[in-house]
């Protein structure tokens, strides 16, 4: 069984029912498994074989999960391509993966220069799916081990790495979802974070148990507060930042969100205080997940009633079907549970490898696990703690700082928005302990004053030398912080300074 079969079988059953809800259409599980049929006949038309690439380039919209769907259908490979990056990554991404197919809205296109005859405006889908209504594409014999998406992590400079996602990864995370969520018919799943990155995961389970996916008109406080007051929206996937400015807008409270009994928050962590704070304000229906691009969104889950625990609330739960779970030291031996190490995946959940990168392929998948390069330990119930990215550990005087222990000490503080911590290299401790602030609006506070409120409760070794305070921390498209951009203006501001004082 492969990813569409899914989109299928809940067509047979619901075909009647709504699947794709926006504020300007409703399109019926028939009327999507046509669309999609149509499509997927106008992708083989242009290259008949199986496995090739497709590009897709777009805002969220109808459109979107239609042409998704549709390159899953034709047997395709669906390349993501992120609508807010640059006209530059994407050429990268291009070259990289040699597409022989693009599905662009106008903001796409306008992204995409040349190409024209690879392109398939979405402007072009009414038509296409008229001409092509009732057709259906050839089916291939497909490997589980074959790719299904190839999704580009990393950075923005040096070789994009493309993760390889196999049908067999997508198959176990579609069950994960739809067992560890308990998703029926009568949900209805508010997308308000990108489709090409963690809420396309959401996608297919959704279609799959015969629910409704609600679209909003934008991603502002109103528009996402209508989906659940007025349309009834049961569920959702948010970055954290998405839910602290839901939180914060005028107007909005507990009753703005009358029938959802879901929020999984997830692609950063949330402190402590946060999650407390989410709870009090949503109710007991927070929950999260872990994975990477690698092992995609759900290789832990951890649901509302255990996050109600206080014990978990550090925790990013337990491994899913499918999926096993360690942790290592630096030479690959197992840990026993409460040690802190690498965190390791294995099992269907594990891409196949990254994109014609087979050394780099080898260096991270090992003897069959994962090396994630994350830190954590996993307790005697099997819950993972997760504490940091291996390479963002800050060794100081010998001393090993995880920067979110000082980052949910950080944002305790009630003038403190959301804190990010990082090391500096330095000639006598190695490194340094640094922390950017993003305050809360109308709130002031000293750089004194931090440090020792982070002095009383965490000790001189996890206080930060130096603090900088932002009015807005830098992101990326999907809302995370990004620590690296910071340090590295951090890095060259004070190489600039000790030049200027030479």
């Amino acid at each position: 069984m492969f990813p569409i079969d899914f989109l299928y079988r809940a067509a047979q059953l619901h075909g009647s029912r709504t699947a794709i809800e926006s504020p300007a259409e409703q399109i019926t599980y028939a009327q999507l498994v046509t669309a999609v049929n149509a499509l997927a006949v106008v992708l083989q038309a242009k290259d008949p074989t199986p496995g090739s690439r497709v590009g897709l380039c777009a805002a969220n919209s109808p459109n979107y999960i239609i042409g998704m769907l549709a390159i899953l259908a034709a047997g395709k490979v669906w390349v993501p391509l992120n609508y807010r990056s640059t006209s530059s990554e994407i050429r990268r991404i291009l070259d990289t993966t040699a597409p022989t197919a693009l599905m662009v809205d106008d903001i796409g296109n306008e992204l995409i220069h040349g190409d024209e005859s690879l392109k398939i405006p979405f402007a072009q889908f009414a038509n296409l799916i008229a001409t092509h209504q009732g057709q259906v594409p050839t089916r291939h014999a497909l490997s589980r081990d074959g790719t299904q998406a190839i999704k580009f992590t990393g950075g923005t400079t040096g070789i994009p790495k493309g993760v390889m996602q196999p049908y067999r990864a997508w198959v176990a995370g579609i069950i994960n979802q739809i067992f560890g969520w308990q998703i029926t018919h009568q949900d209805k799943f508010v997308i308000c974070a990108p489709i090409s990155h963690g809420t396309g995961t959401y996608i297919v389970p959704l279609l799959a148990q015969g629910g409704t996916l609600l679209l909003c008109a934008s991603n502002s406080s109103e528009d996402i507060v209508q989906a659940f007051k007025q349309q009834g929206g049961t569920m959702t996937f948010m970055p954290p930042t998405l839910i602290y400015k839901l939180m914060a807008s005028p107007g909005v409270d507990a009753l703005s969100f009358p029938a959802l009994r879901l929020l999984i928050y997830g692609g950063a962590p949330m402190p402590t205080e946060k999650i407390i704070h989410t709870q009090a304000f949503f109710g007991p229906v927070v929950a999260t997940t872990y994975g990477q691009t690698e092992a995609p969104q759900i290789a832990t889950l951890l649901t509302p009633e255990e996050l109600a625990n206080p014990a978990y609330r550090a925790s990013v739960g337990r491994a899913t079907w499918l999926s096993e779970l360690a942790v290592v030291s630096p030479d690959g031996e197992q840990l026993p549970t409460g040690e802190m190490g690498e965190i390791v995946i294995k099992g269907d959940l594990v891409m196949t490898g990254y994109w014609e990168l087979p050394e780099k392929t080898r260096e991270t998948i090992k003897n069959g696990w994962l090396h994630t390069g994350d830190v954590g330990y996993l307790d005697e119930q099997g819950f993972l703690f997760l504490k940091e990215r291996l390479r963002d550990v800050i060794i100081t005087g010998g001393f090993n700082v995880y920067p979110v222990d000082v980052e949910n000490t950080l944002s305790l503080h009630t003038a403190v928005h959301e804190a990010s911590v990082f090391g500096v290299p330095d000639d006598k401790w190695g490194e340094t302990v640094n922390a950017a602030i993003e305050l809360k609006p109308s709130h002031s506070v000293t750089v004194d004053e931090l440090k020792a409120f982070v002095r009383e409760k965490l000790g001189p070794v996890l206080t930060p030398k130096n603090i900088y305070f932002y009015d807005s921390l830098p992101r990326s498209s999907v809302g995370k912080v990004l620590k690296t951009t910071i340090k590295e203006n951090v890095i060259n501001a004070e190489h600039a300074c000790n030049g200027a004082t030479q």
